[in-house]
């Protein structure tokens, strides 16, 4: 049994972890009467609750508002589902233990929410949560590397919120530890999707050449037989920053476009670019 398959997908509402019991948690039929116990063998998992107070602040590092739609891969007891509905936000939950789906169900109608908050029977690598403008998650450093490649090609701005658990070599942009009313798993990790601006880009009469790694990258801009190294290069979301040969540059990035303004000892002027 590989370590990916030790684990299912718990998440900030359901988390996860580490036996061997194999149990099939897709066929067991939900019953009205369903709670759920700390511990109890789930697909290859036990189960473990987690603390409202880290869903809070998961949620608040995504600054979630009414105009979100988040999915929780994973949705456990539907906890942050809810906490998110409760928001304003559109909310809707991953959930493989058909159980787990109908208490969340039970939950989000006690809350008042269950038109803003709903739950899948679904297997999270198989289902499109490609529209989430949040993604929420708990799960093991091997599934989070699993997921990275599906996260990075999401909209440019959609916020990735993980409990406990990196992404490997992709840093996080905030990292926040809760201490009130939480004795484990109480880290959060927080990414913003980047745009895409790897590749040549016509940049006026000069070529744009950028390598890029995450939410940073490096290159160099060509004019002539002028070759002058991109440094400080950063996205956030769409927003590019980068510096090259003493003029710094500000913009943003519109699919096969970027356009912005550029300063060179005070003095700003337009700056757009085109991808080859």
């Amino acid at each position: 049994m590989t370590p990916l398959r030790s684990i299912l997908y718990g998440l900030a509402g359901a988390c996860v972890a580490l036996g061997p019991a194999m149990v099939d948690v897709s066929a067991q039929q939900p019953t009205p009467d369903f709670e759920p116990q700390v511990g109890q063998a789930g697909k290859d998992v036990i189960w473990v609750p987690t603390p409202q107070s880290l869903v809070d602040r998961m949620l608040g590092m995504a600054k979630v508002t009414p105009a979100d739609y988040v999915v929780d891969l994973g949705s456990g007891d539907g906890r942050t589902v809810i906490t998110a509905a409760k928001l304003g936000a559109t909310a809707h939950g991953i959930e493989y233990n058909p159980g787990m789906v109908e208490l969340s169900k039970r939950n989000a109608a006690k809350a008042g929410v269950a038109d803003r908050a709903t739950f899948a029977k679904a297997d999270i690598f198989e289902s499109d949560f490609s529209k989430a403008t949040v993604v929420t998650l708990f799960l093991l450093p091997g599934l989070n590397l699993k997921l990275r490649p599906i996260l990075l090609d999401m909209a440019p701005g959609t916020r990735v919120v993980s409990n406990s658990f990196d992404m490997g070599d992709w840093k996080a942009d905030e990292i926040a530890h809760v201490t009130d009313d939480c004795t484990g798993y109480c880290r959060a990790y927080l990414w913003i999707i980047p745009a895409k601006v790897g590749g040549t880009w016509k940049f006026g009469p000069s070529e744009l050449s950028l390598e890029q790694q995450y939410q940073a990258f490096t290159g160099k801009l060509t004019t002539g037989n002028v070759i002058a190294p991109i440094t400080d290069g950063k996205l956030e979301a769409d927003k590019i920053t980068f510096t090259a040969a003493g003029t710094r540059y500000t913009g943003q990035v519109k699919g096969g476009t970027m356009e912005g303004a550029s300063s060179t000892g005070g003095i700003e002027t337009r700056w757009q670019a085109t991808r080859k």
